[in-house]
This record gives C-alpha cells, structure tokens and sequence, in this order.
C-alpha cells in the first residue's frame, strides 16, 4: 500500500458532532485551516435524535441530522478540511503530536481537540432498538415533554437514572422506576427525594425483557418485565421507556496518556477544556457526563478553539 504523505495542521480535531463542528468554525475563522476526521457515525448522538426542541436560535422544530448537516458544512464553508477516517492511534508525547488512521494516513498537528464523543448504553434487547424515537428514548430531557400525562418507565438505579425519573414526573402522570437490584447506587440525597415523590413508583429486582407496541403508527404500548428472584414475568403497560444505565465516553484511544475519571470521561482543567498535556483539548460528551446537551457540547467546542488558538499563538 502506497504510503500517503503526512498531513500536518494546526489543528486537528477529532471526532464531529457539537463539539467538533463547531471547534471547526472557530479555528478555521481564525486561519488555522484545521483538519477534521471523522468516523462512521458523522454527526454523533444528534444523528440519531430527530425533534431537537431546545437547541437555541430555532423556533420551529428541526431534526438532530438536519443540524448536524448544517454545522458540517458550515465548518467546511469556513475552511475546514474534513477527512473520513477513523483514528487508530495516538502519540501525545512527541512534538508535533501524532495520530494515525485506520487508512494509513499519519496526521501531525501542533495541537488536538478530542471530540469523540460518548454512546448510551442500551440493554441491546431487539425490540427496544426497533422502538428507539418511538417511545424509547435514552435521554429524559431530550424527550420528556412528549410524555406529557402518559405514564413511563426509567430502567437504571445510579445519578442518572434517578435524575431522570424525577425530571420525568414535570410531565408524565406516573414514572416507574426499574432496577435489577434491590437498592440503588444514586446518592442518598437523591434516593430521598425519590422516595418522597408520589408519583414515581420503584420496581426492585426485576429486569426488561421486551418492548411491546404497534407498528402502524410505531409506538410503545408496554414491556415485559422479569423479577430476577422469582424468575416471574409479568406485562406492563406504558406509553415510554427511559434507558439510563449510563453513557460509554469514545476515549480508549487516549487510556494511559490523558488524564480520565474511573468511568472513562477525559478530566480538564476547571473552566477550561485543557486536558493534562498543554495543547490538547477536549470537548462536549467526552469530557462532560453532566449536562450532555447539543448547545454546551457546541460551548466546549468553542472554548476549545480558542484555547488552541491562544496556545498556538504563544
């Protein structure tokens, strides 16, 4: 295989989506000519999204790849060079920094933003991904409001799934909580506030099985579940189902160079995108399991070219 020259930049961004498109904007309007790869899932978690109600500057209702679209090309209107490839390795130590791609291509760059990104977890049932935009949903403030009155379950037992549940309740008439244990792993002051809200009922030890629904038009009319001690299975009727049994951060490229939490999310500096080593950033849902909405990913991936900007120009 013919070896394809070394591309070099100033900036390279990996990863799309939010965070990277618009890090993309940033530095290529302040005449970095940056270069983005992207993956097989250009766009990321947005592209599987389709109302977007609360990205601002939107009155009507757009759909997740539709934005994703848009803030693509906008960054390739500004000079962005946009390369699919999917990023095999990384040397953060030598200078310039060092990434190569599946294709063979070797990038330098003298710095990075990491936008990588991060995936629900799903419980990989079948018919939970058949459902999925049609009352499944992995994201509670995405999709609440579409609840409205209807009664919904949450499957998980950490932060997450318990944040979820009680943000659900705003809109749904009831909210089951369902978890395989028979206690949870959120904080204690959340468990409290839980259990004082009558509205929200907690289903121990039990498991989902399958989604049950319509096809013509698709939606959830219940689930099966399973108690995992008494083996029963047992039918429930629902309008949605919240998935939230965590997010995996895309950051195994970077184990043992970059700083990361216990759960794999890269760690920056406070107010800042930097991560341990001066000249990479990091952006959006690989770095940020807190929010982990459109416009703060598109925050971070401003904040993120202008710090490469700043670091570049000393």
């Amino acid at each position: 295989m013919s070896q394809n020259p070394t591309k070099h930049t100033k900036v390279l961004i990996i990863g799309s989506g939010p965070a990277g498109y618009t890090a993309a904007v940033y530095a290529a309007r302040a005449m970095l000519n940056p270069i983005l790869v992207y993956g097989s899932e250009p766009g990321g978690q947005l592209t599987t999204t389709t109302d977007v109600e609360n990205f601002p500057g939107f009155a009507d209702v757009i759909q997740g790849p539709w934005l994703m679209d848009q803030m693509r090309e906008q960054a390739k209107a500004v000079g962005t060079e946009m390369i699919q490839d999917h990023i095999a390795s990384v040397n953060l130590k030598s200078k310039p920094f060092e990434a190569i791609g599946d294709s063979g291509q070797k990038y330098t760059s003298d710095s990075i933003i990491i936008s990588t990104g991060a995936q629900a977890r799903w419980l990989n049932i079948k018919s939970e991904q058949e459902f999925r935009g049609f009352g499944v949903s992995a994201c509670a403030t995405c999709d609440g409001f579409f609840f409205k009155d209807k009664e919904v379950a949450v499957v998980g037992g950490g932060n997450a799934a318990v944040e979820e549940a009680m943000f659900l309740t705003k809109f749904a008439s009831k909210v089951k909580l369902i978890h395989r244990r028979d206690s949870l792993r959120a904080e204690k002051l959340l468990q409290k506030k839980l259990m004082e809200n009558k509205k929200i009922e907690i289903i121990w030890d039990t498991v989902v099985e399958d989604v049950i629904g319509d096809e013509k038009p698709k939606n959830v009319k219940g689930i099966k579940i399973k108690n995992v001690k008494t083996k029963k299975v047992n039918e429930m009727k629902l309008d949605g189902l919240f998935i939230a049994i965590g997010h995996d951060p895309a950051t195994q490229l970077f184990k043992d160079q970059l700083n990361m939490d216990k759960e794999g999310y890269l760690i920056t500096k406070p107010d800042s995108t930097e991560t341990n080593i001066p000249g990479v950033y990091a952006a959006g849902d690989v770095k940020d399991k807190t929010f982990r909405q459109a416009v703060t990913a598109a925050g971070m991936g401003c904040m993120a070219a202008l710090e490469a900007e700043k670091f570049l120009s000393h």
